[in-house]
């Protein structure tokens, strides 16, 4: 009896922390300052000029071995 009381408080428990965190996610929203921004868009900008280009998951399996390597 003393197991099912332990994990119903231990349910209750859980419950409620995720209702806390729930709630704080909701409440504060973080928000780039205007710093963080110049920074990416210089990131972005310096990429660009390297001719980085993002690849899909298409280009990617094109690329990587999926069928393995031979014995011989």
């Amino acid at each position: 009896m003393e197991a099912l009381i332990g994990i119903g408080v231990f349910i209750c428990v859980a419950l409620v922390g995720w209702a806390l965190a729930e709630l704080k996610s909701r409440h504060s929203v973080y928000q780039n300052s205007a710093e963080e921004d110049e920074v990416d868009r210089q990131l972005a900008d310096q990429l660009a000029r390297d001719g980085y280009e993002e690849k899909n998951i298409k280009d990617i399996i094109k690329t990587i071995s999926t069928k393995g390597f031979s014995a011989v």
